[in-house]
């Protein structure tokens, strides 16, 4: 289903302002993802109002963490479907899943959040899984 974009961007905006990169083409998904060097978050936004109301503030308390990706990415579901299909490939052994969150590192997915981990879960619970994943993944201490 694709969304009325007046609907959707507020939602994209949240997501914008803290600085993560909209990738709008399938194009642009492989421009920036494929075989790329460093780490990448990849966020599925949603309009799913049952877990993206807490994806979005989840995602903003993550960002302020001390240790992050080098670049962050969102995609949104049902409003960049090549994009959001393309970004997919990448989340290698997980279903389609909105909304959902992959760190990539050096092309290769090492951590995924999917909806069913994201629903019913509190932001502070969800930003302390992805802060832990930077803490894992990203900065000089994981290469």
């Amino acid at each position: 289903m694709q969304y009325d974009e007046r609907m959707i961007a507020p939602m994209r905006a949240e997501l914008t302002r803290l600085g993560l990169a909209e990738l709008r083409t399938a194009a642009q998904v492989d421009a920036e993802l494929k075989d790329q060097p460093g780490t990448r978050l990849v966020v599925v936004n949603s309009v799913c109002g049952c877990a993206a109301r807490n994806l979005r503030p989840a995602v903003a308390l993550a960002m302020q963490h001390g240790t992050l990706p080098d670049h962050a990415y969102t995609v949104f579901a049902g409003g960049d479907v090549d994009a959001t299909r393309q970004a997919r490939t990448y989340f290698t052994g997980y279903a389609p899943s909105s909304p959902s969150i992959g760190l990539l590192r050096d092309g290769k997915l090492v951590h995924m959040i999917e909806r069913w981990q994201i629903e019913g879960r509190t932001a502070e619970a969800i930003a302390e899984d992805l802060a832990k994943a930077f803490d894992t993944h990203c900065g000089t201490a994981a290469r």
